[in-house]
């Protein structure tokens, strides 16, 4: 038996018997809400990255999917910091996911009852600790970011990943390590799990937030990099501009900030980690490891 602990519906349970029934809503539908947030070891003791803001949208985005969460924001906190600790972890990634239960099928959801859950495991560099350093190949996906009427892109949905599954597939399938999705006017949007950014004569462009997820390291890097004294604009660009950027980078919680050295086999840049993603890097994990106190407001000790 797995020995690692969940937080589930206000209890801790074993890992092996944190089920579900199979007439689970959210298995057959997709209409759940979830995070994905990082803790880190510090010269300081371990401390989650910025918190309360990824609780913050948890919370909006079950709120934008009609969904109540039968929690307090602070309640989910402290069951984050409870799980972690009682899993022993000095660092871990954390799952959040809020989901509908199996006391309802149908499309019509009202009526059924909401459940959250709480997972941590140990979980390294998501695509790869060489691709930190080296950076990684991408290629631009046949599918498109859900569009605003479409889906609501504002919103961390479970369902929502199906396209970029699919997206992720397509380009891994073919020898690539990530997919970038087009918007549907054809301009860069993001990566399957990541915002994405360039830089162009020493000034950083990313996607504008009407187009993306808003992002919790996005909003994170760009406030490094203003505080850095480098200019940043949310611009939409082309896949083309892409080819011709200095430097690009993916971001997030599980990428971390992620050097890009190739798109649809054009070398970016140099082919390597440029010296303002390397800066910007640094920065970030400076302050992820308690290294920067200017930003110590976004680390919460456990």
């Amino acid at each position: 038996m797995d020995n690692r602990k969940i937080w589930m519906d206000g209890k801790i349970v074993v890992w092996d018997e944190a089920n579900v029934h199979v007439m689970t809503h959210t298995l057959h539908y997709g209409l759940g809400v979830f995070e994905g947030i990082r803790c880190y070891k510090t010269v300081n003791g371990s401390a989650v990255f910025r918190l309360n803001e990824h609780i913050d949208r948890l919370f909006n985005s079950a709120h934008i999917m009609s969904m109540k969460i039968p929690y307090s924001k602070e309640e989910i906190k402290d069951a984050i910091k409870q799980i972690i600790k009682t899993n022993g972890f000095d660092a871990c990634y954390i799952r959040p996911i809020v989901f509908l239960g199996s006391n309802k099928l149908g499309l019509n959801c009202k009526g059924a009852n909401v459940h959250t859950a709480v997972v941590v495991w140990q979980w390294g560099a998501y695509l790869g600790e060489e691709g930190l350093t080296n950076g990684i190949r991408a290629k631009v996906s046949s599918f498109t970011r859900h569009h605003i009427n479409i889906n609501m892109t504002k919103a961390k949905v479970c369902g929502n990943y199906v396209n970029s599954i699919l997206a992720k597939l397509e380009v891994t399938e073919n020898g690539y390590d990530e997919a970038i999705l087009l918007d549907v006017n054809g301009n860069v949007a993001e990566g399957s799990g990541e915002n994405i950014f360039i830089v162009r004569n020493g000034t950083i462009k990313t996607p504008p937030i009407n187009s993306v997820l808003e992002g919790i390291t996005r909003d994170s890097i760009e406030r490094i990099a203003n505080d850095s004294g480098i200019k940043v604009k949310e611009e939409a660009f082309s896949r083309d501009e892409l080819y011709i950027a200095d430097e690009a980078f993916f971001c997030g919680t599980a990428a971390e900030i992620t050097p890009i050295r190739e798109v649809d086999n054009r070398t970016i840049g140099e082919g390597t980690r440029g010296p303002i993603t390397k800066k910007i890097q640094e920065t970030f994990f400076d302050i992820v490891k308690g290294k920067n106190n200017k930003y110590k407001e976004w680390l919460t000790y456990l």
